[in-house]
């Protein structure tokens, strides 16, 4: 349930365990179609040959299943949807895979291995998820916890928990700081007793993971207890720090500033810097080498439609709050900003024809790939904001300006994860999630932004 480089281990075990078995069915389709004297079975004809085909042949297929969700464990949790997206992903996959080697030959391992090979990895992952499903969880028992205190924010935590049952967590019950509201319903699981049982409850329940949500701290902190549960090996977290372990976003809701001082994470080495920035620049090189023909011609719907000029700057504010000049497709008739800056909203008339197809799939957003060029933006990172909504913000929101301790990105964790932000709460809930980023920002999770981003692109979600 916890995370590697901001994404769930389950996802990530799923993942790998589904590259396994595609794997799997290949070598047994290389070795049956050797048995059955399908004649020369394999064309590989050299190692390096064969992992090149192999690796296409598990992006394609790691690709399909991604964008049909079936590492999302909160929708694929009922067998007749795993058994429909797993048909559409290998439908989807054999159909590129054709066209690839169609364009490629030397890419195919042989069409006898594909006759073979996808079947037989089909029937071993639909096998797999299935089981999961069966049993009810990743290979391990469900976790039982219990909310030590009866705070807002521990009870904004457990409904949190009751909304993800993949997560295969069991809340017991809270106990309260005074013993007095005892089976008092709070969420779904009452008070079964006081901050003064916890050892004893901890022992009758089976509780394998306490959960400090104390309103008040001082003076009933049960220290000497849940040091003993500790070295006993029972699992003892804060609340914010177990909210963005099952969330994905660090919640402003009673975080402190001692908190994220004393938090892990938050690490940003030169190393983790420099890859980040050389991976900003050779994405940004061919994205720009491949998009540019489409560049060429959303330039001249925009001034067929509207005139010029083309391209839209605004002021913005980057790395350590700097401002700079942020590059964007117009999509807006050219007076949109005429009484002063504003928030989209939902069918905004100030949008044009061809700015609403741009917004709609995000290609709006290309020329920023020469801000990332500049060192002004990232690919990946927290979306930069106006001044003006900057200056508000930071008088409304804690810890605003913490999003400019990184350079702001085309994309973003609070992007992919949220809606568009049109208000001083969507703003407070996207910095939830750009913390979080900000907080485990590495390679790893940029890449799965990015795989993320595209998908968003292309159902066009969020949009405005």
């Amino acid at each position: 349930m916890s995370r590697i480089g901001g994404i769930h281990r389950n996802t990530l075990f799923l993942a790998v365990s589904d590259t396994v078995l595609i794997a799997l069915g290949l070598w047994m389709a290389d070795n049956l179609g050797s048995l059955w004297t399908f004649g020369s079975f394999s064309s590989f004809s050299d190692p390096f040959t064969e992992a090149g085909q192999w690796t296409v042949i598990f992006l394609v297929y790691g690709l399909a299943l991604y964008y049909n969700e079936i590492f999302n464990l909160q929708l694929t949790r009922r067998y007749s949807v795993v058994f429909i997206r797993l048909l559409q992903s290998f439908a989807v996959a054999a159909l590129a895979l054709g066209a690839l080697y169609y364009v490629s030959p030397a890419l195919s391992p042989g069409k006898e291995i594909a006759a073979l090979g996808i079947p037989i990895s089909l029937v071993l992952i639909l096998s797999w998820h299935l089981f999961l499903i069966k049993r009810g969880s990743l290979l391990r028992d469900v976790e039982r916890v219990l909310m030590v205190g009866t705070s807002k924010a521990g009870i904004s935590l457990v409904r949190e928990i009751l909304k993800h049952p993949e997560l295969n967590l069991k809340v017991v019950g809270f106990l309260d700081e005074k013993g007095e509201n005892l089976g008092k319903s709070l969420v779904n699981p009452k008070v079964i007793g006081a901050v003064s049982q916890l050892e004893e409850i901890v022992e009758r329940e089976g509780v394998d993971h306490v959960v400090l949500s104390l309103s008040e701290r001082r003076g009933s902190m049960p220290l000497r207890e849940l040091v003993r549960l500790k070295l006993a090996g029972i699992r003892v977290q804060d609340t914010p720090t177990f909210h963005e372990e099952i969330t994905g976003r660090i919640p402003l809701e009673h975080l402190s500033a001692s908190w994220l001082i004393l938090s892990g994470g938050f690490r940003k080495s030169r190393s983790v810097k420099s890859l980040k920035r050389a991976f900003d620049i050779l994405g940004a090189l061919i994205g720009i080498i491949l998009t540019l023909p489409v560049m060429g011609l959303i330039a001249a719907a925009i001034r067929l439609e509207s005139g010029r000029p083309v391209l839209f700057r605004q002021t913005r504010l980057g790395l350590r709050g700097v401002p700079f000049e942020m590059l964007k497709f117009r999509s807006m008739r050219q007076d949109a900003d005429v009484h002063g800056p504003s928030w989209t909203a939902d069918g905004d008339c100030r949008i044009t024809s061809v700015g609403r197809i741009l917004r709609k799939y995000r290609l709006d957003e290309l020329p920023q790939l020469f801000n990332v060029l500049k060192g002004e933006m990232s690919l990946v990172g927290p979306r930069p904001e106006q001044p003006y909504f900057c200056t508000l913000l930071e008088k409304e929101i804690p810890f605003f300006t913490e999003r400019h301790s990184v350079r702001p990105g085309i994309t973003g964790w609070a992007q992919v994860k949220f809606r568009y932000g049109a208000s001083v709460q969507d703003a407070k809930s996207k910095l939830e999630f750009d913390l979080f980023y900000i907080k485990h920002l590495s390679l790893l999770l940029d890449w799965a932004i990015i795989l993320e981003t595209f998908k968003v692109m292309l159902v066009s979600r969020g949009a405005k």
